[in-house]
């Protein structure tokens, strides 16, 4: 077996980014970033072109997403990472339950299991490829789950659990639904009104860097985090919440169009440009169809080929933004993910933590359905020639 093949120039994708996060970042992005290289770069976050910046963000989500009224969009820095520490601190009150079907989904788990003003979650554990959403349970008042397990390339619904309900000392005894929407925000369909928390960071289907997050909010989660917040002020209290881990301050500075800490600005450009990009074409259904466009088109290739299969067995469970898909053991995936790299494509690995023989790849919707039949054409090339 040889590294040495060059694939032709005719089977190459135009743009050879197909990662599920960082993602392939769009030209006009870019232009846009460049552009404003005097007039917001490098100028005050707190000043009013970059909280216009914001603002545009906040009402783009808002048209996208169809947010209901009475909800609110905050942010902050530090990506979803930080929003899992967040939302311990501040929206789990005594107990919360997990779907953990993945890296993702198991990390905010363990968030949970570490927090020593918790009692340790429950989990609801499935097998690599399948997904399980939290079951009603007692003494539980937040319910935890990913949307789309960037890890395994797993869907899940999105739907609120009904169950016991719980109401400690004084605290919202609506057990709240807490959705982790970071490789399925702006990809795949989802009713916002089904969650009390629905956040992302923007690395995905946004086109952006990562390093913050958002979370669109209900009624209920603004009230719970300020009920929390409200007693860890209280003398003789167990909990702690970090003013970086604040939810209420998060939110308090939201409102002002800006953020606690100083953010990358660069970063709000870019976002900016690509959820205008999402709505001028016709919004989140838009965007579905045109992820769902290219998730087929590697789904429907690897059941066609001798040498591959999509890892997730159940259709309806496939991920509609990132696409998993298991190569034959006598295919050397290592081998070919060099081959195309040399070749200019990149980003198509499976994830890390899984060790399989796996290729995994992004079709959020700035990646044209087009460049992934060019991708799967050159994978046939590679296999074919090494």
């Amino acid at each position: 077996m040889t590294n040495n093949v060059t694939i032709p120039e005719k089977l190459l994708p135009e743009d050879g980014r197909f990662g599920s996060g960082p993602s392939k970042i769009r030209h006009d992005q870019i232009s846009e970033l460049s552009g404003d290289w005097k007039t917001i770069l490098g100028t005050s976050h707190r000043q009013a072109p970059v909280k216009r910046v914001v603002a545009s963000i906040k009402e783009g989500l808002r048209e996208l997403f169809g947010i209901p009224d009475g909800y609110e969009i905050a942010l902050g820095n530090g990506g979803s990472t930080a929003f899992w520490d967040m939302a311990c601190a501040c929206l789990i009150n005594r107990k919360a339950a997990f779907g953990v079907y993945g890296s993702f989904t198991r990390k905010f788990a363990d968030c949970a299991a570490n927090a020593p003003f918790l009692d340790q979650p429950v989990i609801f554990d499935s097998p690599l490829g399948t997904y399980a959403l939290p079951q009603p349970t007692e003494g539980v008042d937040a319910y935890c789950w990913a949307h789309n397990e960037t890890s395994t390339g797993v869907n899940a619904p999105v739907r609120r659990i009904a169950g016991p309900q719980v109401a400690p000392e004084g605290i919202p005894d609506s057990a709240l639904t807490i959705v982790d929407g970071t490789s399925a925000a702006g990809a795949i369909e989802v009713d916002i009104s089904q969650t009390d928390v629905y956040y992302f960071s923007p690395q995905k289907a946004f086109g952006a860097e990562g390093g913050i997050w958002f979370a669109i909010l209900s009624p209920a989660a603004i009230e719970r985090a300020n009920q929390i917040e409200q007693a860890a002020k209280l003398e003789g209290a167990q909990r702690w919440v970090p003013s970086f881990l604040s939810l209420t301050k998060a939110l308090d500075n939201a409102r002002k169009d800006q953020t606690l800490n100083t953010p990358s600005v660069g970063n709000f450009i870019l976002i900016d440009n690509q959820i205008r990009w999402l709505n001028e074409n016709g919004g989140l259904a838009w965007s579905t169809a045109r992820c769902s466009k290219s998730a087929s088109i590697v789904y429907d290739w690897a059941e066609r080929v001798p040498f591959a299969q999509p890892f997730v067995k159940d259709p309806e469970s496939r991920s509609h933004s990132v696409a998993t898909i298991d190569m034959d053991e006598m295919v050397s995936v290592d081998q070919v993910l060099g081959i195309l790299r040399q070749n200019g494509i990149v980003d198509v690995s499976g994830y890390r933590g899984l060790h399989r023989n796996q290729l995994r790849i992004g079709v959020f919707p700035s990646v044209e359905p087009r460049d992934v039949e060019a991708l799967l054409n050159c994978v046939d090339y590679v296999v074919a020639h090494m």
